[in-house]
């Protein structure tokens, strides 16, 4: 199954697009789904059909759904929501703070990875096309299996090693302390969620089958987001390959008072085609009406894709490498484009197997293969677009890799 995902800042068009999108593959012959995990849905108006938490058929070879977090909370999490607000209602909370706070931050972007994991699964769809909440929430939606499964062992531990042991002789004396431990039945729902969300990243990651599209319009604010958008997917090994600008001032027809923020758009596009080559660049105008309902979305394939067929893969490249170098060593290089025009600084931390990278408010752990985690690294530095890690047989004498912490930091 082939996935497309679109992101970009609130307010660009990235919905439309989308849909437009599935609706020419859809028309091309391909079994599409098109699948909202923004919170704040729009695919049904763009559509102008009812959608609902369960894929809806639009038409022939199309469906639509729009994730919704209530309903997988009831179906997925009541038991772990009942069992913290039993926890707080407890400690003295009050009734609704303490059903609210049985809601995990991150919930409906976990949810919707669950959702792409179980279509990849299935195989149910040729196409699955996935608009995304606007670029911030796509981008920490990456790092969610990774941060829980790591919530999840910390949960795991504490009840098996210390909760237990300590709590149960003394249940006895008081009902209440009993309750700090979680019932079975709470672990597996919690188990069930973070497997179902396990490995995700490497579907998200194989550019065989899956990319991303970058949503913009052409702004100095929105290309900015879009830069940094681009790094922090590469961070993660994830391909982009189109880049589509959206509502564009018709170059053959005087827009009147426009033409000067005609002008200004003319100077943006020239920028992001040399900035982001060579992935490839398409364009979307500004229509004359509003983009919705299947004949205008028709419109909008026409102009973003031409003749070409909106499935296929543009553009491939693996942003993640691993080089030999003399003398036994290693290098790791990771595409980071825009690093320098963002300002951000890179840290690089590695202890044991694991390589923890931080870009700014951002952070990507990495668990090395065999060959690199009995090496130490040696140096971080950036060079033409990549950051290059080495990696190098530790000193004679030295401390094991479990034992020693090494840290690098480059701008």
């Amino acid at each position: 199954m082939r996935i497309i995902v679109f992101t970009g800042k609130g307010g660009v068009g990235k919905t439309s697009i989308a849909a437009s999108t599935a609706l020419r593959a859809a028309e091309s012959g391909k079994k599409t789904l098109i699948m909202s995990t923004d919170p704040a849905h729009s695919l049904a108006d763009s559509l102008d059909v009812e959608l609902g938490p369960s894929p809806v058929k639009v038409k022939e070879n199309l469906w639509g759904q729009e994730v919704s977090v209530y309903n997988d909370l009831n179906t997925n999490w009541e038991v772990v929501r009942a069992h913290f607000a039993e926890l707080m209602h407890s400690k003295g909370i009050e009734d609704v703070y303490a059903e609210e706070m049985g809601i995990l931050p991150g919930m409906e972007e976990l949810f919707s990875l669950s959702y792409i994991k179980e279509y990849e699964r299935s195989q149910e769809y040729d196409l699955l096309v996935v608009d995304c909440a606007p670029t911030g929430e796509t981008l920490r939606l990456l790092s969610l299996p990774e941060t829980f499964g790591w919530v999840l062992k910390l949960i795991r531990n504490l009840e098996k090693y210390a909760v237990k042991p300590l709590i149960r002789p003394m249940s006895k004396m008081s009902k209440n302390i009993d309750k700090m431990v979680a019932p079975a039945e709470v672990y597996d729902a919690v188990e069930q969620l973070f497997s179902a969300t396990d490995g995700i990243i490497d579907i998200l990651a194989d550019n065989s089958k899956t990319s991303v599209r970058l949503v913009m319009n052409a702004e100095k604010m929105v290309i900015k987001e879009s830069m940094r958008a681009l790094t922090y997917l590469n961070l993660y090994g994830i391909t982009v390959d189109r880049v589509m600008i959206n509502r564009l001032l018709p170059d053959e027809q005087d827009s009147g008072y426009l033409n000067e923020w005609k002008k200004i758009q003319q100077k943006y596009v020239g920028e992001i085609n040399e900035a982001f080559s060579p992935i490839p660049v398409s364009k979307a105008p500004l229509f004359p009406g509003e983009v919705v309902g299947l004949d205008m979305l028709r419109k909008m394939s026409d102009q973003v894709y031409g003749d070409s067929d909106p499935s296929e893969i543009y553009f491939k490249e693996n942003p993640i490498e691993i080089k030999k170098l003399d003398g036994g060593n290693f290098q790791l290089k990771i595409k980071l484009p825009f690093l320098a025009d963002t300002g951000m600084d890179i840290k690089v931390l590695q202890q044991g197997d694991d390589l923890t990278i931080r870009l700014g408010d951002n952070q990507k752990t990495i668990t090395l293969p065999i060959f690199l985690a009995g090496l130490q690294s040696d140096e971080a530095k950036f060079e033409d677009k990549w950051l290059c890690i080495d990696f190098v047989q530790p000193a004679e004498g030295a401390k094991t890799q479990e034992e020693t912490q090494t840290e690098a930091t480059t701008a």
